[in-house]
């Protein structure tokens, strides 16, 4: 089994190492275009290795896709953080001529691989991705979900004083502002949420987890890689490892939810196929229209992108 990992920051590091430690894939190949910083990353890494014993080895490459050959799984984390000044057009911009580029010479080298996107902005990268990769929609997702959900779930923990292992959650819709959590399919130990938690509060708690990247932009002065880093290694592992795990993922919509031609933040099976099946929930009405409020959203993210290409076509 063999994972590539394309983009050695913060995010792209951290996955590669929760992958490594969790033995896998025989092989993680760390890719960069910064000259030696994947080396230099994977190097470090694999030096662990005696330490925290496993087996799993760990490569660098700046920017040579020929070693990333066969790949089953690529996640990829390339792109550039929002800038001061810079536009929402111009990182959309920027960062989907970055996951083009890599998505083509991914696919040039591992055609019959899985491609997990976890550059921002997520929903739209991922549609690039797609776009770039011209492989079933299946195999071409991104990792938001997961990440939102932990955040969400975290938060609960933290409010209930209870074990983070107990509680499950299911979270819909765009990654950012926009996304629907859910409490009606919140569970904690089995248990609704709402039998153990005020209404007011856990709206707080839904609302603190749609700007909870934010809040760690406040922070730390830069965007969050532990997190979303092991958000995309589980995605992984989920598929080296054929786990059929549920998991809200960023899919593209066929019909589902009655939405066409988007991507979007759903529950799905994740398997050695990658999207091996879209759950629909029965919705309310009411939340209902928050997921088609999230999807108008993001179709407007997207539009941006197909001008573009139009333009450049």
């Amino acid at each position: 089994m063999k994972v590539t990992v394309v983009g050695a920051g913060d995010v792209g590091a951290t996955c590669a190492d929760v992958i490594a430690h969790r033995e896998l894939a025989n092989e993680v190949i760390l890719v960069d275009i910064k000259p030696n910083f994947a080396e230099g990353k994977a190097l470090d890494i694999w030096q662990t290795a005696p330490i925290n014993l496993y087996d799993t080895r760990i490569k660098g490459s700046t920017d040579d896709y020929s070693k990333t050959a066969n790949s089953d799984v690529v996640v990829i984390t390339s792109g550039l953080p929002r800038k001061p000044g810079m536009s929402r057009d111009d990182l959309i911009s920027t960062n989907a001529a970055i996951v083009k580029s890599v998505t083509e010479n991914i696919i040039k080298h591992s055609p019959n691989t899985i491609i997990i996107i976890v550059s921002n902005p997520l929903d739209v990268m991922t549609y690039c991705a797609y776009l770039s990769a011209k492989i079933d929609s299946k195999r071409v997702f991104g990792m938001a979900g997961i990440l939102d959900t932990a955040r969400y779930r975290a938060f609960l923990a933290e409010a209930l004083n209870c074990s983070p292992k107990d509680i499950q959650a299911v979270l819909m819709g765009g990654h950012g502002d926009t996304m629907v959590p859910l409490p009606r399919y919140t569970t904690v130990g089995g248990i609704p949420v709402t039998e153990l938690i005020d209404k007011a509060q856990l709206d707080a708690i839904v609302e603190r987890t749609k700007t909870g990247g934010g809040e760690i932009v406040n922070l730390l002065g830069t965007s969050a890689w532990y997190a979303p880093g092991a958000a995309a290694a589980q995605m992984v592992e989920a598929i080296v490892r054929d786990q059929k795990r549920i998991f809200p993922v960023c899919a593209w919509l066929q019909g589902e939810y009655g939405l066409k031609d988007v991507y979007l933040g759903v529950p799905v099976k994740l398997g050695r196929n990658g999207i091996e099946e879209i759950i629909e929930l029965k919705l309310t009405e009411d939340e209902m229209k928050l997921v088609q409020n999230s999807a108008t959203a993001v179709k407007e993210v997207m539009s941006v992108l197909d001008n573009m290409n139009n333009v450049t076509a």
